[in-house]
């Protein structure tokens, strides 16, 4: 293409997709625009915060720094992806059960984030959490509740694997 654009395919939530992409284009803009995705949101653009947090291969990233064109190839999870039809995730639920949000601007973010720290670190201490969330910030200070949110989704999902 003319303009510096290509087009890169890779497997969003899930399925196949493709989009047309240019060379200065981040992650989170792709999915906004091309897929109508609006979990994962920019907030300070820098990969500070965490509100852009998807998953790429199976690793927590800043889509807000992650570059559109090396998605090519790539398998990427967004929030939208862990509800199964009407049946939250766990950790979905674990967050609405226990109030760990208030504004909901970083809530994807956080529970992002909480996926692959479950994934790696099943029953994490609080301090465990602590430390794995602390690049996600919550401006409202609902963090009591996410560590909260957190534990009670770990819980859950050893529940069900039992």
């Amino acid at each position: 293409m003319a303009d510096g654009r290509k087009t890169i395919r890779f497997t969003l939530n899930g399925r196949a997709v493709s989009a047309d992409v240019a060379p200065h284009e981040n992650l989170i803009e792709v999915l906004t625009r091309d897929f109508a995705l609006h979990g994962a949101r920019v907030s300070c653009a820098q990969g500070l915060c965490g509100c852009c947090t998807v998953s790429v291969d199976g690793v927590a990233t800043s889509g807000c720094l992650f570059l559109a064109p090396f998605a090519n190839g790539t398998t990427i999870e967004t929030v939208e992806s862990l509800a199964v039809g009407d049946r939250l995730d766990p950790i979905q639920t674990a967050f609405l059960e226990n109030a760990a949000f208030q504004c909901g601007f970083c809530t994807p973010g956080f529970i992002m984030m909480t996926r692959e720290l479950l994934d790696r670190i099943p029953d994490p201490s609080d301090d465990e959490i602590r430390h794995y969330l602390s690049g996600n910030l919550c401006r409202c200070a609902a963090y009591p509740e996410i560590v909260t949110a957190v534990r009670s989704a770990a819980r859950e999902r050893a529940t069900t694997k039992a």
